[in-house]
């Protein structure tokens, strides 16, 4: 008995030491490049996330105020753009006149003074109403955002494509299930004379519209919250064996700050499985993995390896991504102060 069990532990001991060769992380080759930024709605006002559903209103319960930047807007997606960020992720709606527009919600409530659903109004009417009306961050006390620059301010995707620089890239997040969204947008591509793939553009979404998109455009990055959740779920669970499983093969993977250590080979082992297979990696934030919830504080990068070299999907693209790209940061002294006494705020509050 005593032989067997001594056996048993060598054969143990030996197991081990194969997946720790197989799975170690630093006899991977290092990962070329530097970590890429995805700014979540471009710059926006950050909002208390805790019991919301899909349907709950975030304009209501924003934090104080300290830019001027509203979610997908031109001037955001710029300054997101032009503070670093590789990536800026808008999410787009069709109207009832077959244009596209840029905005988050299914309907006007919450952020605009109008009222229903935004596939029900023209692009004539979206363009007339006040997308700052709704934003308050003292329960209703004041509206810091009503009235002025935002009157007309909702943006079709021509026009937040066409004010791109020519190295700015988009991430297109289809809102809705129905495949015939992709054909729209990729009708605007086509009269843009813009190509996803060429520019670096990506899409995710609902597995229709993502799949209809894949039959368009079979060179871009396209995706979806679901696969991307099984390929992350199957690699913690087999990703042991030294084998990429094919959920992740050409696919993306997101991967939550808190949860790094459970996947194998993190970082350099698993990013060359991915990248040997054609697969993408989004760090995300300590919430799960709901790639909405995105990175918060600056601080939150040193958790990340620095050989790391995908994507980071981060809320406050106006803090954050000066701290990893400083030559690109061009805030006034007055918005680097408010930076620094909001984060104390959201520190604070946490």
């Amino acid at each position: 008995m005593k032989k067997v069990l001594s056996w048993g532990g060598m054969g143990f001991a030996i197991l081990l030491l194969i997946l720790s060769i197989t799975n170690a992380s630093w006899l991977a080759p290092e990962p070329k490049g530097a970590p890429k930024l995805i700014a979540h709605r471009g710059i926006y006002q950050l909002y208390d996330k805790a019991d919301i559903g899909r349907d709950t209103c975030t304009a209501d319960r924003i934090e104080e105020p300290y830019h001027r930047y509203l979610e997908n807007t031109v001037p955001g997606v710029l300054r997101a753009q032009k503070l670093g960020a590789w990536m800026v992720e808008i999410d787009i709606a069709p109207t009832k006149d077959g244009e596209l527009a840029v905005f988050h919600d299914w309907t006007l409530d919450c952020r605009t003074n109008g009222r229903g659903n935004i596939r029900d109004a023209t692009l004539e009417e979206l363009k007339a109403l006040d997308i700052g009306h709704g934003y308050t961050a003292d329960g209703g006390g004041t509206y810091p955002f009503r009235g002025g620059e935002f009157v007309g301010a909702m943006p079709t995707f021509e026009e937040v494509a066409s004010a791109l620089p020519l190295r700015g890239r988009l991430m297109i997040n289809f809102k809705s299930k129905d495949p015939a969204e992709a054909d729209l947008i990729a009708a605007k591509y086509a009269e843009l004379g813009r190509d996803p793939a060429a520019k670096g553009d990506a899409f995710y979404g609902h597995p229709a519209p993502i799949g209809r998109i894949r039959e368009l455009f079979p060179e871009a990055w396209a995706w979806s919250p679901q696969e991307a959740r099984a390929c992350s779920e199957d690699y913690m669970l087999y990703g042991w064996t030294g084998f990429l499983p094919d959920s992740c093969r050409s696919k993306t993977m997101v991967v939550p700050l808190n949860y790094q250590w459970a996947f194998w080979g993190w970082p350099n082992r698993l990013i060359a499985r991915m990248e040997a297979h054609g697969g993408e990696v989004i760090v995300v934030g300590p919430h799960g993995g709901d790639v909405a919830r995105g990175l918060t504080l600056p601080e939150q990068l040193t958790e990340i390896p620095n050989t790391f070299n995908g994507y980071v999907w981060v809320e406050d693209a106006f803090s954050i991504t000066p701290a990893l790209i400083q030559r690109f940061d061009n805030r006034t002294q007055e918005e680097i102060d408010a930076t620094e006494a909001a984060l104390k705020r959201r520190r604070a509050a946490q």
